[in-house]
């Protein structure tokens, strides 16, 4: 069981950053050979799910339906690689499933489903986890527990009118034991997000958020922005995260279409080399 309820230390924050490269070594590793795939996100939102799942969240991988745990909802469906890879260093999976991921018949598909252990909500029809999350939080509510939802969503998804109906259900309902983890990544399937969403954090503090924007790959700023994030005060929560698609290997971070990577067979053992290179 993780349940971690103190303020982060040093020691904390470098064994976080260890997690984070171990998520970002199973990512390639799933992905290398398939020819293509949601990598560079996965890579981005590592230190996120790291943080949260090694350090926040309240789970028990032996027991994944535990009344009492937190929920952590992926809305972002085609991060599955990254869903996976933690759920993996979390003890929910074996290692020996990965390399099945994206390949057909496989129990680890490149959208999630809530048929995988571990997984709460289907992901990929993008708009909708904020809504699932809020209902969620309701819930326990009314049953009086003090689980915790967090959600992660994108950029992209304030795109969709729903997420806003449900960051206003939200506020109204106060909701103070939901985190919503907005990652902003500034890309969508076509290109860069070109609908006029920003300030993203002053928008949801407007909508009745209490929000904090700190740069998601930093792994000091994420376990101070979520022991924030724990205060029972009759608001919800966000978090803004600026992250790098494709952080820890250069050669991805510089693609201009980093949505669906394509990666030749030849190229992933260099790049794997160049993800040990940039964080030995």
């Amino acid at each position: 069981m993780n349940i971690r309820n103190h303020p982060p230390t040093e020691p904390d924050v470098e064994a976080l950053k260890s997690r984070a490269l171990n998520l970002r070594r199973k990512m390639m590793h799933m992905a290398s050979g398939k020819g293509e795939g949601y990598i560079a996100q996965g890579l981005g939102i590592a230190d996120c799910l790291a943080a949260i799942y090694f350090h926040e969240l309240r789970h028990d991988s032996t027991r994944p339906d535990w009344p009492d745990r937190d929920r952590f909802l992926l809305s972002t469906g085609h991060y599955s690689i990254a869903m996976y890879a933690v759920l993996a260093e979390a003890g929910y999976l074996s290692d020996d499933e990965l390399p099945t991921y994206g390949l057909n018949g496989s129990a680890l598909p490149m959208s999630t489903f809530d048929e995988t252990v571990g997984v709460e909500i289907v992901g990929g029809s993008l708009g909708h986890g904020l809504g699932q999350a809020v209902g969620m939080a309701l819930a326990l509510g009314l049953d009086k527990s003090n689980a915790r939802i967090f959600c992660e969503f994108s950029d992209g998804e304030l795109d969709e009118g729903s997420t806003w109906e449900a960051a206003m259900g939200a506020a109204t309902f106060k909701c103070d034991n939901l985190v919503a983890l907005i990652d902003c990544n500034g890309i969508q399937a076509d290109g860069p997000v070109t609908v006029a969403i920003e300030p993203v954090a002053d928008k949801m503090t407007a909508f009745g958020f209490e929000t904090y924007e700190i740069n998601g790959n930093d792994m000091a700023a994420l376990v101070e922005a979520l022991g924030k994030c724990r205060e029972k005060n009759g608001k919800p929560k966000a978090i803004v995260l600026r992250t790098t698609p494709g952080f820890g290997v250069p050669t991805i971070m510089a693609r201009d279409r980093a949505h669906f990577v394509r990666v030749g067979n030849d190229e992933w053992d260099s790049l794997i080399e160049e993800l040990e290179r940039e964080n030995g």
